[in-house]
């Protein structure tokens, strides 16, 4: 079994950054400065109404969601004065997003040049059988 049999697309999104993403950007907010309070609610909405609808959610979605609700708390509860500092579970986040977005660009740039191939090289019967793939 590969791994591809194993994935599971939820709804229009590939992941769980997939969908943060999207969030993100629905909002037009910066992905460096994103306000936890407004994107944790949006998504934690998008789970509930997906678990509403009877479909099955991956674990993925839910330990972002979990993850999301921490990092909230974390923002709103007071720093500890004296407190040895760790890495912030926020910076962690913010790099596999921004990386996650740079994937997704560049896939999205290769399908380009893959359609204009397809359209410009493959023979006849070969472009009805490369247009039917995602």
């Amino acid at each position: 079994m590969s791994a591809e049999t194993c994935r599971i697309r939820f709804e229009l999104f590939e992941g769980p950054l997939d969908l943060l993403l999207y969030l993100i950007r629905r909002e037009e907010l910066d992905i460096y400065d994103v306000p936890l309070t407004r994107v944790v609610d949006q998504y934690l909405e998008y789970v509930r109404r997906a678990e509403e609808l009877n479909l099955d959610i991956a674990s993925e979605y839910l330990v972002m969601a979990a993850t999301l609700t921490s990092l909230k708390s974390r923002a709103l509860l007071p720093r500890r004065i004296g407190a040895e500092e760790e890495e912030d579970p926020r910076d962690v986040l913010l790099r596999q997003l921004v990386l996650y977005r740079a994937f997704k660009d560049i896939s999205t740039e290769l399908k380009k040049f893959e359609d204009v191939w397809r359209d410009s090289f493959a023979p006849p019967g070969e472009r009805d059988r490369w247009s039917t793939r995602s």
